[in-house]
């Protein structure tokens, strides 16, 4: 049996291999980017791709730096330079150019000090410390899942550059089968919880606090994600020339815009190919087309369904029949590449039926992984709500009626955050992210 110091020193010896694989992997992004793009903005919502470089070692400086180690800031215009993102909220957007940004070396040298300052006090300084009412030990997970996070918008922002602007890299495409038929299963009234207990110990951002028990009525659900395919028919069948498939906002987005097919999508003469990170490759049929809740909204009216609320959502993906509820779609045990496509296991997605152990009790298919998916539930505090003190806006500036509620997890999520109770969040007519989407009937 451990000592308590024993403990203690194994806790950090483990922070440590998840701090130097989560630096790995925001690294590894950043090398696949070519120099002469480093200034670029793929998104134009988001920060041209040097802030980044910034942002993630800046985040940990402001959030460890002086308020648990006590050290003096070395470059206070560059902590306040790289502070924040950009949430793509509508109205104008950002309009600096690439010469309003510091040149490279610096930022690279103000990146590599903080991380030499950080990890020569971290091994000074117990996890149980207490920091504004927390232990020192819940900040470093905010640090560690914040970079993580950036990990997976990162690798969405930057299948936006062209690609002839990034280094190439050898990448997995699975070979397609026949196109799957829609498969609708019926799940039963039971169950949902949603959130955890803070008494449980367990790590959670401040949205995931406290656990609320939801009766879900009976309601039937997509067994997969929606395919390419699919969507494909919505498509043909003038999906984007009805205006009646659309909420008025939604569509008067979708014709301000000129949208008028998935932003993954690319017409290629009569069809269409899929814009993967690496290289553009015909339509895969059976792997989950990508889209804004806008675009998921129409296709799910022009299907006759709906798209599930959160706690639907939770109840086919953790519920037993017995009525118990589980820590992942197929039980208890750990993640695994055999399980589904998350954790950095592929930079697009695979067919929707490739991982038939990772399905529920119920027989839902691919609920963690290979895209997250939308939900009608508009995202908002759980009852028991308290804000994290030392990043307060991280969920209370979203909860506006604005945002929806993503579940599940995207090839390029970690495998910390596959937990029941992590929620995402996107404002619905945002095209970017890994987020595709399954219907519901009630």
């Amino acid at each position: 049996m451990l000592t308590a110091q024993e403990e203690r020193t194994t806790a950090q010896l483990e922070f440590n291999v998840r701090l130097i694989g989560a630096r790995r992997r925001t690294d590894e992004l950043f090398q696949i980017v070519k120099e002469s793009a480093l200034y670029d903005r793929p998104i134009p919502e988001r920060h041209r791709i040097v802030f980044y470089l910034g942002h993630l070692e800046a985040f940990d400086w402001n959030l460890l730096g002086g308020r648990v180690f006590g050290l003096k800031s070395f470059h206070p215009e560059f902590d306040k330079l790289f502070a924040f993102g950009i949430d793509p909220v509508g109205g104008g957007l950002p309009d600096d150019r690439a010469s309003d940004w510091p040149a490279m070396h610096p930022v690279q040298e103000y990146a590599a000090k903080i991380r030499r300052a950080l990890d020569e006090n971290l091994t000074c300084v117990s996890f149980d410390t207490l920091i504004d009412g927390f232990p020192l030990s819940t900040l470093l997970n905010v640090a560690l899942e914040h970079r993580l996070m950036h990990a997976e918008t990162l690798a969405y922002m930057l299948h936006q550059l062209p690609l002839d602007r990034k280094v190439s890299q050898k990448v997995r495409i699975p070979s397609d089968t026949n196109p799957l038929s829609p498969i609708m299963l019926d799940i039963p009234a039971g169950p949902a919880t949603l959130g955890q207990n803070r008494s449980d110990g367990k790590f959670g951002w401040d949205n995931e606090f406290e656990a609320e028990a939801v009766h879900v009525p009976a309601f039937a659900i997509d067994r997969y994600k929606v395919t390419n395919q699919q969507y494909l028919e919505f498509m043909t069948a003038g999906g984007y020339e009805r205006s009646e498939l659309w909420e008025a906002a939604d569509w008067s987005w979708r014709s301000t815009q000129n949208i008028s097919h998935p932003i993954f999508w690319k017409r290629a003469g009569e069809g269409w190919l899929y814009r993967g990170m690496f290289e553009e490759v015909p339509l895969p049929s059976n792997a989950p087309v990508y889209v804004s809740q806008a675009e998921a909204k129409a296709y799910s009216r022009w299907a006759g369904k709906q798209l599930p609320t959160e706690p639907e959502w939770h109840r086919a993906a953790f519920g037993q029949r017995s009525g118990s509820e589980c820590s992942f779609p197929w039980g208890d045990k750990a993640p695994s590449g055999k399980l589904g496509n998350f954790d950095f296991a592929d930079w697009d997605p695979v067919p929707v039926n490739l991982f038939s152990q990772g399905q529920s009790a119920f027989g839902v298919q691919d609920m963690l992984g290979n895209g997250w998916e939308w939900t009608s539930t508009i995202f908002g505090p759980l009852p028991g709500f308290e804000v994290f003190p030392f990043y307060r806006g991280y969920s209370a500036d979203f909860f506006d009626g604005k945002h929806f509620v993503m579940k599940g997890a995207s090839p390029r999520t970690a495998a910390c955050m596959l937990r029941r109770s992590f929620r995402n969040w996107f404002q619905p007519h945002y095209q970017y992210v890994y987020a595709g989407f399954r219907c519901v009937q009630r």
